[in-house]
């Protein structure tokens, strides 16, 4: 065989093993490991933590749908659209669902961290002199902000303890907090119907 032939066979040849023996390295695997160690150094779930968890999830939702909707249709309820057959009379306006939202969070939440409730706070529906969009909006963060406070005070040691819920009886303390989750799932679902019949589709639903 020519010899520069020969030169060109072994060159070809090193380059080959050296490509083979970088795929074959162990950093490959590491690489390929590294999820796994990110992972571990998550931290462990907590009562704690789920719950927060889920207070943050509603309060992106709720806060984002308010924010969606115009100020001058806060007061809006479906009522005003008259769809023959429909059942809308005396429902909440807008607004007013917000307020209810924020009221129940202060109650529920409240009760677990220790606020008080506001003063200002006379009924189901919040302060009546809550008029604008920017003061209904801060109303409704200022309750979630409760709920994460409400929700560092669960330990594996009290979730089930009892605690005084505005004088109408006893409830542990977990069902406190996951109960106030649960009514925002339900004035959510109705922000939403609020939200599409303005021919607004809610942030949490645009490009899907």
């Amino acid at each position: 065989m020519n010899p520069l032939r020969m030169f060109f066979l072994f060159a070809v040849l090193c380059c080959a093993a050296a490509a083979f023996a970088q795929g074959g390295n162990p950093p490959a695997a590491g690489a390929a490991g590294a999820p796994q160690a990110q992972q571990s150094q998550q931290p462990a779930p907590t009562f704690a933590s789920v719950v927060d968890r889920q207070v943050s999830g509603y309060e992106k939702l709720m806060v984002e749908a308010a924010e969606a909707m115009p100020e001058d249709k806060f007061n809006f309820t479906p009522a005003s659209l008259n769809i023959p057959g429909a059942a809308f009379k005396d429902v909440r306006t807008f607004a007013t669902l917000i307020k209810h939202t924020a009221t129940a969070n202060f109650r529920f939440w409240g009760t677990l961290s220790g606020d008080k409730m506001p003063e200002n706070i006379k009924g189901p529906n919040g302060p009546d002199e809550l008029k604008t969009k920017a003061e209904i909006i801060q109303f409704l963060k200022d309750s979630f902000a409760v709920g994460h406070r409400a929700a560092k005070t669960l330990t594996p040691d009290n979730v089930l303890e009892q605690v005084s819920f505005m004088g109408r009886g006893q409830m542990a303390r977990i069902y406190a907090a996951t109960q106030a989750v649960i009514h925002c799932g339900d004035e959510y679902g109705q922000m939403v119907e609020y939200l599409r019949m303005n021919g607004i589709v809610p942030p949490a639903s645009r490009g899907q």
